[in-house]
């Protein structure tokens, strides 16, 4: 499986811009790059732009709380061999429109080369084509994770450089438990929210929680450019 659907995989979730808890390390807020500039960043360098008409996901599980028409974004030349049924290709503009209209709507971006694409899409080669997936908590693919070998979920990870923590203000209330963590990740331990090793970082129980208990922080100034480079390593968009 490892071989035939993920060979050649790094796929990262970007934390949500409006979770991020900046420490004093790095800029102040009004001038700190945020997550999403990682985005905007493989936008504005690819020549191709393909937008799928819907999210194959949440048009699966009927999803009641998130919109069904804000599907994947594809960058890059393997994307023109797509179905002209699944989508259509727009502009670098109506890119850019399409990704703003996915963070207005609370998705989070998970981008990365998956070879899965290729492989439902009947495209190719891998290295011309950059997901970038716009995630609810409830019907996203990688659900799965939890149940997959390490080998294959570890394809799929985390930010780097992001770290989340729980503080005192944490009062033990649940919520951050009741279907909000698409990776089981938030347990309960003495009356306190735990995440374990399987955290991707994408900020969903922060945005829950009523105390503000659950905080995200850039353990450096470079994060943005060190994901922008790992994954130009992987695809070319030129």
């Amino acid at each position: 499986m490892d071989h035939l659907l993920f060979e050649g995989d790094d796929i990262i979730y970007l934390p949500k811009n409006r979770a991020i808890a900046v420490n004093e390390d790095i800029p102040l807020p009004g001038t700190a790059v945020l997550p999403s500039a990682v985005v905007d960043h493989f936008i504005e360098k690819a020549s191709y732009h393909w937008v799928m008409n819907e999210c194959i996901c949440r048009e699966a599980t009927n999803c009641k709380d998130y919109p069904h028409d804000l599907g994947c974004l594809f960058l890059g030349e393997a994307a023109l061999g797509i179905h002209p049924e699944l989508g259509r290709r727009v502009t670098k503009q109506e890119a850019g429109e399409h990704i703003h209209r996915c963070r207005q709507a609370g998705l989070t971006h998970l981008v990365g080369r998956n070879k899965l694409d290729t492989i439902w899409l009947g495209v190719g080669p891998g290295n011309k084509l950059l997901t970038i997936c716009n995630c609810c908590p409830c019907c996203c693919l990688w659900r799965i994770l939890p149940y997959l070998t390490d080998s294959i979920s570890g394809k799929v990870g985390k930010m780097p450089g992001v770290t989340v923590t729980v503080s005192d203000r944490c009062t033990g209330c649940g919520l951050c438990l009741d279907g909000v963590c698409f990776v089981d990740a938030i347990h309960l331990v003495e009356g306190r929210a735990v995440h374990t090793q399987a955290c991707r970082g994408c900020g969903h129980c922060v945005t829950v929680c009523p105390s503000s208990a659950i905080e995200i922080a850039y353990e450096n100034d470079r994060i943005v450019q060190d994901s922008i480079e790992r994954l130009s390593r992987l695809v070319d968009l030129s």
